[in-house]
C-alpha cells in the first residue's frame, strides 16, 4: 500500500502572515521577508504533523493510493479524510498494462471519518494475480486556510510555533506534541475500536 500526494500545499494557501503575528515578529522593517521560507517550512511541518494525527488532510489537493489488493470487496475504506471526489479508478495486471475502471462501477460513500470506494454492483473490481490498483481522489477539509475551522487553524500556529521556538532543541521525545495542541485536534481523530475498548 502506497500514499503519495500528488499536489502539494501552495505557498500562498500558507498563513505566513498570520504566523508571524503569531510569533509576534517585528513588521514594517525592510527585511521582514527573511525568514519567510523558514516559516513556510515549519507550517508545513505542524500541518503534516497534525494530518497525520488526525487522519485527515486539512487543505484540499490531489492524492493517490496504490494498494495489491482489496481488503474488503465491498467498499475500501480510503486512507485519508474527508474525500470530496474520486478522480479516477486504475487496475494493473502483472506485466504493467492499466485498465481504467468506468466511473459507473464505483462510488464515493462520503464521511468525515472513514470514506469509502463502494462499487455500483456487489462487489469492487477484480484484479489479477500480481497486479494492483490505484485510486485518484481529492481530500481535503477546505479548500484555502481561511476554510479551515477555527481550532485546526489554531492548531497548526500552535505547533508551528513550538516547532520555531524549540528548533535547536535535540532531546524531546519522540512523538512530541503540545498538550494545547492534542486538546485542539482531539475531536478530527479516528476512533478506532480494538478488543472492545476505544483507541
Amino acid at each position: 500500500m502506497m500514499l503519495i500526494e500528488e499536489t502539494a500545499i501552495a505557498d500562498a494557501a500558507l498563513p505566513v502572515d498570520q504566523f508571524k503575528a503569531h510569533l509576534r515578529l517585528g513588521t514594517g522593517f525592510a527585511e521582514e521577508n527573511v525568514q519567510d521560507e523558514v516559516l513556510k517550512g515549519f507550517l508545513r511541518a505542524a500541518i503534516a504533523a497534525i494530518e497525520a494525527r488526525t487522519g485527515k488532510a486539512l487543505i484540499e489537493r490531489d492524492f493517490s493510493w496504490s494498494l495489491n489488493g482489496w481488503r474488503d470487496t465491498a467498499g475500501e475504506v480510503l486512507p485519508v479524510a474527508p474525500v470530496g471526489a474520486i478522480g479516477s479508478v486504475k487496475l494493473m495486471d502483472a506485466a504493467g498494462v492499466e485498465t481504467v475502471v468506468d466511473a459507473a462501477a464505483y462510488r464515493l460513500e462520503r464521511d468525515v471519518q472513514r470514506p469509502r470506494l463502494r462499487p455500483a454492483g456487489s462487489c469492487l473490481p477484480t484484479m489479477q494475480t500480481g497486479g494492483s490498483v490505484k485510486v485518484v481522489f481529492t481530500a481535503g477539509m477546505a479548500a484555502d486556510w481561511g476554510g479551515l475551522p477555527a481550532d485546526l487553524g489554531q492548531s497548526v500556529l500552535l505547533l508551528a510555533a513550538h516547532y520555531y521556538e524549540y528548533r535547536d532543541e535535540t532531546a524531546l521525545g519522540a512523538g512530541c506534541m503540545p498538550f494545547g495542541v492534542t486538546s485542539l485536534i482531539q475531536r478530527y481523530r479516528t476512533i478506532r475500536f480494538g478488543a472492545g475498548v476505544a483507541q
